[in-house]
């Protein structure tokens, strides 16, 4: 059974489903998904799961992401990217330096709290926020916190300021890009995006969409390597595999990798002194 990780380098245009379709006819699978979407216009690494390699996206679910980009000044749009209409123009940009703008984007390193754009899949009231805005209402996302660990000015060129971020999941850098003009008081949106690094995976190690194969898929352990890990004997093997509880070694706490012979079976949770298999990954 297929079961994988493929680092994917998305071009612009498709959207984040797309590629998603074209690895599973690549790969002969149904059972296929990804760790975060990357709008129809940016481009970069798509982290690609298959087979029960998908299971494992929660243990992924607290890594940064890391990107580059362009802010574009003194537009605001729909979108807070280039593909939205114009909402409101200014030529205050006009007046500001680098210096200036390196402390605004220092203003927002930290924690914050973020308003997702209106066109965004967040659901208000049930629905996507994108399918209200389409039908013409307002819409005014909730702001939720994120964590920007690096965002620093790599590149002027007025209008333009490129940047380069890390971020946790779930921020929007078109947000950022908003929110860092509305800081200069002349509106921005976002002009351009990469996605240099998901976790540990970097972009130079991804291949084009067209280029994955069940050969190339990595193996499902790299998603786990930050856990603390436990090797099985087969007797452990057989029970983990049925869902059954071994005996945790001494010091193991929260989630723990349980491996056989190299090869990652499940991801467990200590309970007493047991520990509970609750991702099953390995074939019986």
């Amino acid at each position: 059974m297929i079961s994988g990780v493929a680092l994917v380098a998305k071009p612009a245009g498709p959207t984040s489903h797309d590629v998603v379709e074209q690895v599973r006819r690549a790969l002969g699978t149904d059972r296929v998904g990804h760790l975060g979407t990357l709008d129809p216009f940016a481009v970069g690494l798509l982290v690609i799961l298959a087979g029960r390699a998908t299971r494992l996206a929660s243990c992924a679910a607290a890594w940064t992401k890391s990107y580059e980009g362009v802010i574009r000044l003194g537009v605001v749009t729909t979108t807070d990217d280039a593909t939205g209409e114009p909402l409101a123009t200014s030529d205050a940009w006009r007046g500001l330096d680098g210096g200036r703008i390196a402390e605004a984007l220092a203003r927002f390193c930290g924690a914050y709290a973020q308003r997702p754009p209106a066109y965004s899949a967040v659901k208000i009231a049930g629905e996507r926020a994108y399918r209200r805005a389409r039908r013409g209402e307002a819409v005014a996302p909730a702001p939720r916190p994120v964590q920007v660990s690096e965002l620093e000015l790599t590149g002027l060129a007025p209008p333009d300021v490129r940047f380069r971020a890390t971020v946790s999941a779930g921020t929007y850098l078109r947000s950022l890009a908003r929110d860092v003009g509305e800081a200069l008081g002349c509106g921005a949106h976002l002009a351009a995006l990469t996605r240099t690094r998901v976790g540990p995976f970097p972009l130079a190690d991804a291949v084009a969409p067209e280029a994955v194969t069940p050969a190339a898929l990595r193996d499902p352990a790299a998603l786990v390597a930050d856990l603390p890990r436990q090797e099985l004997d087969e007797a452990g093997r057989a029970a983990v595999i049925h869902g059954r509880p071994v005996m945790a070694g001494k010091g193991e706490g929260g989630r723990v990798a349980l491996f056989s012979n190299g090869e990652l079976v499940a991801v467990a949770e200590r309970v007493a002194d047991a520990l509970k298999p609750r991702v099953v990954v390995a074939d019986a």
